[in-house]
């Protein structure tokens, strides 16, 4: 069974298996800085949340998410990352990640609660698609 929780101080090392790996998978490595500073701005928890899931007691499965402003309704929650270890694919960890993350949405009284991927991310995809709704947008980044 997967449990949920938030990640603490403890997950630190296991956590950046995991955080390597996903920037790995949208290749994008960072510098380790780039880590610690994360792993910092998550346990303070004032603007960017981590849920961690576990397997047998091992960290397999990460979640970052955060409260927003938006225009035409009450705040929103973006799941910005999630990733779960290649050996614990297809065991529920994802999902586990996604309903804790809209449980913590809806705590919070967000009114949507929404994430990106890439195009090609067909495996994962395939779960979004059966959790969530696909509207149609496509993502522009402009260069700062």
């Amino acid at each position: 069974m997967v449990e949920i929780a938030p990640l603490a101080a403890g997950d630190r090392a296991e956590w950046d298996v995991l955080a390597r790996g996903y920037k790995a998978f949208y290749e994008d490595p960072q510098p380790d800085e780039v880590y610690d500073r994360l792993w910092s701005r998550l346990m303070g928890g004032d603007a960017i949340y981590g849920l961690g899931a576990r397997l047998d007691g091992r960290l397999v499965g990460m979640s970052h998410y955060m409260f927003h402003a938006n225009a035409w309704m009450a705040d929103v929650c973006y799941l910005q990352d999630l990733f779960t270890a290649p050996e614990a694919r297809g065991r529920g960890v994802a999902g586990a990640l996604i309903h804790a993350v809209a449980d913590a949405a809806r705590t919070r009284g967000c009114a949507k609660y929404y994430w990106l991927t890439k195009q090609d991310n067909e495996r994962a995809r395939r779960l979004y698609d059966k959790v969530a709704r696909f509207k149609g947008f496509l993502r522009y980044d402009f260069p700062l």
